[in-house]
């Protein structure tokens, strides 16, 4: 364990919410913080110690931003793996590995990484381009993935037949098997440097059918006793083969007859753990912190049962962002309000969340309905 006296110096590749929430968190810790992005009014800018301007892509910007540092951390999987792959053999502690986003952040790998492991996911195949993609109708209906570079619902699209074939991408992809969903879990599993695990209870996560982002979601999830068992195991058994300290949030699919799937993996704080900060005794945030730092893993049994809304950026709105509404939530019992300091709005776009907590279920959903009728944000 790290002595509590010295300062680690750490750094965090990203400065959007992710990045602004780890800082937050950080500020109970005796930690120097360093942010690379290349905008100095993203959100996380400001909460840092020292702020960098630079490509998260870029191998120099990176390799020059890490070193020196005791440890690195990501809040997107999208940045320069082989300057980490660099930092690593320097010395710098890397969480989690470069090996982990090798993997995860192609989709054709992550797949494969399943495959591998006999970790129940969708079947799939690889289509090259649009041609490809043609000569697959008899797999149909099935989701095709852009095999790098999406995220936040884009680069995924739903073909039910072969008159939707035009929706597909006309570059390496994946093509996963459609699998009827009963309920989408999300599960965070953390993993420190003595291989010490602690799993979160799981989340039921409900999307937005047209953005294809997380609305709301809901924990516990609504689950039965055996689900929740492979639920965990499944969980368990995707970050432990990583061989890799970190947090890891496992998103997975659970048919009708209580089977479950493995859908994709972040290697990072998520969307799935925002909840965490006050419904839980040790948020997300804080357990990325303590494994970071070396410190004991923090105590993942929630407080109160949560929901959690994610707060978009409405349609037909792009500009400086305006809150209609906050007062009526601000209003409400056990209401926590967080908003992510992004100074533009647009349609689609994640500009805060809002977590309610209580013992009562409907409680959460009354609220949860009244919190998605009182905001919006507009421009």
């Amino acid at each position: 364990m790290q002595n509590p006296s010295s300062v680690l110096r750490v750094g965090i590749l990203g400065g959007g919410q992710l990045g602004r929430m780890l800082l937050q968190a950080a500020a109970n810790y005796p930690v120097e913080t360093r942010v690379m992005e290349n905008d100095p009014e993203c959100p996380a800018g400001h909460l840092c110690h020292h702020f960098v301007k630079g490509d998260i892509k870029n191998f120099d910007d990176v390799l020059q931003f890490g070193k020196g540092l005791d440890a690195l951390t990501i809040e997107i999987e999208n940045v320069n793996v082989e300057a980490l792959e660099q930092l690593e053999k320097e010395g710098v502690k890397i969480f989690p590995k470069p090996s982990v986003l090798r993997i995860i952040r192609d989709k054709i790998l992550q797949k494969q990484y399943y495959q591998q492991h006999q970790i129940p996911t969708a079947s799939f195949v690889i289509t090259q381009n649009s041609e490809d993609l043609k000569k697959q109708e008899s797999f149909l209906p099935a989701v095709h993935k852009l095999a790098t570079g999406g995220y936040d619902g884009r680069g995924v699209q739903i073909i039910r037949s072969k008159e939707e074939f035009e929706k597909g991408f006309d570059e390496l992809s994946v093509l996963e098997k459609l699998i009827p969903v009963q309920k989408e879990i999300a599960v965070l599993v953390a993993i420190n440097e003595k291989k010490e695990t602690a799993l979160y209870p799981p989340v039921e996560m409900h999307f937005d059918p047209v953005l294809n982002l997380l609305d709301y979601q809901l924990c516990p999830a609504g689950i039965t006793t055996p689900t929740l068992y492979k639920v965990e195991a499944i969980a368990l058994t995707v970050a432990k083969n990583f061989n890799s300290p970190g947090l890891f949030a496992v998103e997975m699919f659970v048919d009708k007859n209580g089977d479950v799937f493995v859908n994709e993996t972040a290697p990072r704080v998520h969307n799935s753990g925002h909840h965490t900060i006050e419904a839980h005794y040790c948020s997300q945030f804080d357990m990325l912190w303590r494994i970071l730092l070396g410190y004991p893993m923090g105590n993942t049994k929630q407080v109160l049962d949560s929901v959690m809304i994610n707060l978009i950026g409405n349609n037909g709105y792009s500009g400086p962002a305006i809150y209609e509404g906050l007062d009526v939530v601000l209003k409400m019992e056990n209401a926590f309000v967080h908003i992510y300091g992004k100074k533009e709005t647009k349609p689609g776009r994640k500009m805060g969340h809002i977590t309610i907590i209580s013992r009562e279920k409907q409680d959460l959903l009354h609220k949860a309905n009244q919190v998605k009728h009182s905001i919006k944000i507009i421009s």
